[in-house]
């Protein structure tokens, strides 16, 4: 398959294995915490939420800022610090859960540390894929870190149930730390080229000024982000404390919950397959509609399916949102200029994840005044109106890749004229739908 001879690249390779090693540690994060949390004396759904939310909003009040330093600084060393830190909260957690001592203030702490390193992380991951890797190859090089990243999640989830179960959260966020500093020696000696405007001197209101320019002149992609504002709130509530919840009560605890996640990540595996055989001239005509598979298994949940339908819906949304992700990441690096993309990257994670504090805030009191899975009904009843509101606007059907790009893509070249002829043509393309 022509398309992994990307990994032969020495810099790709790099970046891919930091990723994929990354992202097993943290498959184990998500099991550990929740019950980690919810086994402490006198837990309840509103001690998860405020552990959760206690790590979501620094991500989102420090993402623009981390925006900012990304277009500044060499992306590479900025996600090898963050990755740092969060290795240190993480083993931080470990410790406490470990011990015994894990007080809630304490624990709210380090969730916040882990919130403040990612809004630095995802702009910079964002951006870092074009300093890597030519232009036509976006695509391919977008879904082979996913299928790594994929891969690594369902083979950590697949282990994290039985450890957790076995030897308790503490241990299980321990390896979570230890893939975070793994990833951060890596990218470590991940050797790239200067930022487009390392050395900038404006301001840091100059630098948000013109990330919004870049952000709000494309209908496509603010449209998008407010679908997904909506979306990922009901996504937190959803499989942050509605899921864990009804999963104690009735599915078994953590091992059920595992393999409801496991299914999302083999989906995962099968989205990108697909994604990177597709080469669709309208891409988020072709990625919209796959957003409703999230919606899938939380109303499963919410009609108290049986839980091998559920892992099945599970396997949808993971085939979906992959799918989607990898065509509109694609999307979003041909579009915007280069020296701009971490910002705007950061307003689309702001946007996408501003609210998602509420849906967790929400999500106890709405299962306390109707049931945990009533609630669920409401989330997936959310996503399905969210989406189709959005394929109502034109931008989004009509957006198109240029021919010659499609051309470069598919015949696999990697010449560094053809890739900036083809992205000059992708923004034009872009621009010209946005007027219309």
């Amino acid at each position: 398959m022509k398309d992994l001879t990307l990994l032969r690249d020495k810099r790709f390779a790099m970046l891919f294995t930091a990723r994929t090693t990354s992202v097993l540690g943290s498959a184990f994060g998500p099991v550990a915490l929740a019950f980690g949390v919810l086994d402490l004396p006198d837990a309840s759904a509103a001690t998860l939420t405020a552990v959760l939310v206690a790590q979501s909003v620094p991500e989102i009040a420090l993402m623009l800022f981390g925006g900012v330093i990304a277009d500044r600084v060499p992306r590479h060393l900025l996600m090898m610090g963050a990755e740092l830190v969060s290795a240190l909260a993480f083993a931080s957690l470990a410790a406490m859960f470990v011990t015994g001592h894990a007080p809630l203030p304490a624990l709210m702490v380090c969730s916040a540390v882990v919130g403040t390193s990612f809004a630095l992380f995802y702009p910079a991951l964002t951006g870092v894929v074009p300093d890597v890797v030519a232009a036509e190859r976006l695509q391919t090089a977008n879904a082979l870190l996913r299928f790594g990243m994929n891969g690594a999640r369902l083979l950590g989830l697949a282990l994290a149930g039985g450890m957790v179960a076995l030897v308790g959260a503490g241990w299980a966020l321990a390896v979570n730390a230890l893939g975070f500093l793994i990833s951060a020696t890596l990218l470590a000696n991940l050797r790239l080229g200067r930022n487009p405007r390392k050395g900038a001197t404006t301001s840091v209101l100059v630098d948000l000024r013109e990330g919004w320019r870049e952000f709000s002149s494309r209908r496509w992609l603010w449209v998008t982000v407010l679908q997904f504002s909506l979306v990922i709130a009901a996504m937190q509530a959803a499989f942050g404390v509605l899921g864990p919840v009804i999963a104690k009560e009735e599915m078994g605890g953590a091992a059920g919950w595992s393999l409801v996640l496991l299914g999302q990540s083999v989906g995962t595996l099968v989205g990108v397959a697909v994604s990177m055989r597709l080469r669709p001239r309208r891409p988020l005509l072709l990625a919209t509609p796959m957003v409703f598979a999230v919606a899938v298994p939380v109303l499963l949940l919410g009609v108290s399916a049986p839980l091998a339908l559920v892992v099945a819906g599970s396997f949808a949304l993971g085939v979906g949102f992959n799918v989607f992700g990898v065509l509109f990441e694609t999307t979003m690096q041909r579009e915007i200029p280069r020296e701009a993309l971490s910002r705007v990257s950061a307003y689309d994670a702001l946007g996408s994840f501003m609210i998602g504090p509420v849906g967790l805030m929400a999500a106890a009191p709405l299962s306390a005044a109707v049931g945990a899975r009533p609630a669920m009904l409401i989330c997936g009843i959310m996503v399905v109106v969210t989406t189709s509101c959005t394929l109502l606007v034109p931008q989004i059907r009509q957006l198109t890749v240029p021919d010659q790009l499609l051309a470069a893509g598919s015949g696999d070249h990697t010449g560094d004229a053809s890739a900036g002829a083809a992205a000059a043509a992708g923004r034009k393309s872009s621009d010209d739908v946005t007027s219309s």
